[in-house]
């Protein structure tokens, strides 16, 4: 059983060139993601607080997340790069939300569908980010990122296979995977995550 899809479409070259020709920019969106990563997977036990076989693992996963946003803002510091005041909409998130269902458990799988979808671009894009960095450091730091946000792609589909036939997570899991690059390709390029 696969608990991911890969990406339908790679990331385009002249993405990873607009991050690395404004670097500083996209650590501020970086840090922005990660406290929205962390938000979001404690939402997850906010909202569903009855979904007692995910809460452990939406905890980790949203101490994970907010351990990321501490070590971007470190490096943020010895940059010399300040955090934002506040943090702007994600139009690539925005989207993806916009086209959930809005009943109570097709929302929730839905949700748990995009958290994957996201984590798998995310693990994609530091990989991209971890090939194009000359600093041992920043390559290092980005290759580790990439695992983890591969291991995050993987573990909200699991979740998802707790409560929904695997055939209908597979289904609607396609058509996540297809949306999201219909999106991407129609999203300007900035020096951000997504």
């Amino acid at each position: 059983m696969k608990l991911n899809l890969d990406v339908k479409i790679a990331s385009s070259q002249a993405w990873i060139n607009c991050v690395m020709g404004d670097f500083d920019s996209f650590l501020q969106d970086h840090a922005d993601c990660e406290r929205k990563a962390s938000a979001m997977a404690m939402s997850f036990v906010a909202k569903y607080p009855d979904r007692t076989e995910i809460i452990p693992e939406l905890i980790e996963t949203g101490i994970e997340e907010l351990e990321h946003f501490q070590q971007v803002y470190d490096l943020m510091q010895k940059r010399g790069i300040a955090l934002r005041h506040s943090m702007g909409e994600d139009p690539y998130v925005k989207a993806l939300i916009k086209e959930c269902h809005s009943g109570r458990e097709e929302r929730f799988l839905d949700r748990l569908l995009i958290a994957s979808v996201v984590e798998t671009r995310g693990a994609e894009r530091f990989r991209m980010i971890s090939e194009a960095h000359d600093d041992p450091d920043m390559h290092r730091f980005y290759k580790v990122l990439w695992a983890s946000e591969a291991k995050h792609g993987h573990i909200f589909v699991k979740m998802a296979l707790n409560y929904f036939p695997e055939d209908q997570v597979y289904k609607r899991l396609d058509r996540w995977v297809d949306l999201e690059s219909e999106i991407l390709q129609g999203l300007a390029l900035r020096p951000a995550l997504h």
